[in-house]
């Protein structure tokens, strides 16, 4: 049988990434009873029934079946050697950085989440990490690299002003300097880019986002392509301890089996609306790398299979802004993304209030700035919507 495709792959594990009996058929299966949805193993333990004879499981903080079955899926997807599953993308964040000592540097993007820009100044640096700032999408990065420094972290495209970065180029230029590159791949996920192939060395997630898709978990993902790396991680995992609970572990698989389908709706909607905000007379400004006026739209072609259904947009006036969050009906007022309902969020005081102002200024996340989480809605209810907020705004 030939590999699956990326559609498929969201449903079954592929037959590449398993082991199979003497006949072919699925370990898995014949161990769960033939169960088409993968049973959650609510277990804290496991029980051996003689010393030296082992189920393969011990304890799930080390690893659950749920879990592991999980890991294989997105580390399959990414294109992976492994996968680590935790209880956030925060906990990811935080995992990768246990891979490094004191005095270790590394170059950071100037525009990431604000979690993860929160993480480097208040935790990383605390723990002796020295970071450098750029805006990788367009800085020459060659003279930044010191003796010391051990990876290069970016988002592609970059939360929220949507930069977008050449994954390739820059892995190149990590190696060249005996260095790793690390990718956030939560806005593409792996249906629309893999790092892994572009030369990155570790690509995380905040499975919360597009990988679960309907706002009610909270997960994490770190992959890895590097036999070394995954060894590291797996003894770092399971001794800090973060991991991501059974039932929270099915719920990601339950969304991922829709993953194609969402991304897919999601990112036609989001062209749609990206389209409409750029004709508004009440909108100063679109960020969308899937408009040809993004300075990114050709790159994002090259290295990815999709634009993504994340737009920031500029209003005229912070008041404006503001007016337009309480405007909107059917789309909500809300922090997260990548769910099946489209949300919108307030950047400067939600999910970078804690950045330093002079970097939030610096990366253009001003109080006009709003950014937009596009559903699987009807695209046209959801522009309904919109000018209907843009149009009240206005008028207040």
């Amino acid at each position: 049988m030939s590999e699956l495709s990326l559609e498929t792959k969201c449903i079954h594990l592929d037959r590449h990434a398993i082991a199979t009996d003497e006949n072919g058929a699925f370990g898995a299966q014949k161990a769960h009873y033939g169960a088409v949805s993968f049973p959650i193993f609510q277990t804290a333990t496991f029980a051996h029934d003689m010393y030296g004879n082992s189920t393969g499981f011990d304890y799930s903080r080390v690893q659950n079946p749920t879990r592991e079955h999980l890991e294989k899926m997105i580390a399959n997807l990414e294109g992976g050697v492994d996968c680590v599953a935790l209880s956030c993308g925060m906990a990811a964040i935080s995992l990768v950085m246990e891979l490094f000592s004191i005095g270790d540097h590394i170059i950071a993007d100037s525009d990431l989440y604000g979690g993860a820009t929160r993480l480097f100044d208040a935790v990383s640096a605390k723990n002796g990490l020295k970071f450098t700032r750029a805006d990788c999408s367009k800085d020459d990065i060659d003279s930044l690299f010191l003796s010391e420094t051990k990876a290069v972290y970016i988002e592609s495209p970059t939360n929220p002003m949507m930069r977008v970065s050449d994954i390739r180029s820059i892995a190149q230029k990590a190696h060249a300097h005996g260095a790793l590159l690390i990718v956030d791949n939560t806005f593409l996920t792996p249906y629309f880019q893999n790092p892994l192939s572009l030369g990155a060395d570790i690509v995380v997630h905040s499975g919360t986002k597009y990988l679960s898709g309907h706002n009610d978990t909270l997960a994490g993902f770190v992959v890895t392509s590097i036999a070394d790396i995954s060894e590291r991680l797996r003894y770092l995992f399971k001794t800090t301890g973060a991991v991501l609970s059974p039932f929270d572990s099915w719920l990601v698989l339950r969304g991922l089996k829709t993953l194609a389908l969402r991304m897919e709706r999601a990112e036609e909607n989001a062209k749609k609306i990206a389209r409409f905000l750029e004709s508004s007379a009440d909108v100063v400004r679109v960020i969308y790398p899937g408009l040809e006026s993004h300075s990114g739209f050709s790159l994002m072609k090259a290295q990815s299979r999709g634009f993504g259904a994340m737009i920031s947009f500029y209003a005229k006036s912070a008041e404006h802004a503001r007016r337009i969050l309480t405007s909107v009906r059917l789309i909500q007022f809300a922090e997260s993304l990548g769910g099946v309902e489209s949300l919108i969020t307030y950047p400067v005081t939600q999910t970078h209030a804690e950045v330093p102002a002079s970097l939030r200024e610096a990366n253009g996340i001003t109080d006009c700035l709003l950014r937009l989480s596009v559903g699987i809605e009807n695209a046209e209810d959801l522009i309904s919507d919109l000018s209907s907020a843009l149009s009240a705004a206005g008028k207040e």
